[in-house]
């Protein structure tokens, strides 16, 4: 089978609503109504049916809509030895909405070797097929560091990593261990979602802060730092890209703000194929940003709303793509939601049958603009 890669023309970020009979057995599972293999072989089913109606979709690339997690991100977290899932007497504050209370803590050295997600991409990858791949979708660095010292975490976190400087190498290199993992399950495309970005250009986390030794210059260049080196040394065929969230819980978001601030960083000179951006709402500011993006990289347009069930109007998505195309080429910009349809169990607050139409309309203007 030839080797292709993310993005295509009409993609999407990578997660989806879970059915209700996956809710159920997840709930049942945790209450020890039924076994882990019992809670397994009712996610096989299901991301298998998934795969099915991506690829009748007419979607050149399949996950498995991340059924296997409660979180877009703490899952992965809890995969790494020497990290442990704890629940926080609060969730993170989203406008409109407190989210659930998981989060984690550091046990010990932290390392990637035997993440449990090799296992769950293997699953997905058995269903490739001559023009369509799997991707497998992760957590961006910057945000395991994020979370570490969210809110008190830091004081857990100090304890095990007085130096900074090792925590970062650490974090770094658990990173590459389950990359290339991934890399011999078979993977050739991984996603980093990162909402680190997002959240340093909206000015409400800097109140947050309070009075701060940092500047939105110094966690750029950390975030920067940290995510160049986890994915440095890679082997040549292994595609790595980004997706940039500002949140997405039940149709809530979390941050706002032009990408502007962090673009000369972000853009400029994160080592990564192509960037998966926000574009739905006036929250994402203007296409100005853009023209920081190299021209060997790769934009995907997150212009179609997972939040909501109306649809687009269609002219005025072809419009403003041929407005991005003024800071990147045309050749250069692919189209998608602006994030996943459940980054969380509790998903996004709309139908199945809408969020299939969503993706039907990404698929619809892609073929129109790029044929």
């Amino acid at each position: 089978m030839s080797t292709i890669h993310a993005p295509f023309r009409a993609d999407f970020v990578g997660s989806f609503l879970r059915p209700a009979e996956l809710k159920e057995a997840r709930a049942n599972f945790a209450s020890g109504k039924i076994s882990a293999e019992d809670l397994k072989n009712v996610e096989d089913k299901l991301i298998t049916e998934l795969v099915k109606k991506q690829k009748a979709h007419g979607l050149h690339v399949i996950t498995d809509g991340e059924f296997r997690r409660s979180y877009w991100h703490l899952d992965f977290f809890w995969g790494f030895n020497g990290i442990e899932h704890i629940e926080l007497e609060h969730g993170y504050k989203f406008h409109g909405i407190e989210t659930k209370k998981g989060s984690i803590q550091i046990t010990g050295k932290i390392s990637g070797t035997n993440h449990p997600f090799v296992n769950h991409y293997k699953f997905v990858k058995q269903f490739e097929e001559e023009g369509i791949i799997a991707k497998q979708t992760i957590p961006a660095p910057a945000q395991l560091w994020a979370e570490l010292f969210r809110g008190d975490n830091g004081k857990n976190t100090n304890q095990f990593y007085p130096d900074k400087e090792v925590l970062i190498q650490d974090i770094a290199k658990a990173y590459h261990e389950t990359i290339l993992e991934l890399y011999q399950a078979g993977c050739r495309t991984i996603q980093l979602d990162d909402c680190t970005w997002g959240m340093i250009i909206d000015k409400d986390y800097w109140k947050a802060r309070g009075k701060t030794e940092f500047s939105i210059e110094d966690e750029a260049a950390l975030y920067l730092r940290l995510n160049n080196l986890a994915i440095e040394n890679l082997p040549e065929d292994l595609v790595i890209n980004t997706h940039v969230c500002r949140g997405n819980y039940n149709s809530c978001f979390a941050s706002q703000g032009a990408y502007d601030p962090v673009a000369p960083y972000l853009f400029a000179k994160e080592n990564v194929n192509a960037f998966y951006l926000e574009y739905d709402d006036e929250r994402s500011g203007s296409f100005d940003a853009l023209k920081f993006v190299p021209k060997n990289k790769k934009v995907v347009l997150g212009l179609i709303t997972s939040k909501s069930p109306k649809l687009e109007d269609r002219n005025e998505e072809i419009k403003r793509i041929h407005e991005a195309s003024k800071f990147v080429t045309l050749d250069n910009l692919y189209l998608s939601p602006q994030c996943g349809f459940a980054s969380c169990e509790i998903g996004n607050r709309l139908t199945e049958d809408e969020q299939w139409a969503k993706l039907d309309l990404v698929k619809s203007i892609a073929d129109e603009v790029w044929g």
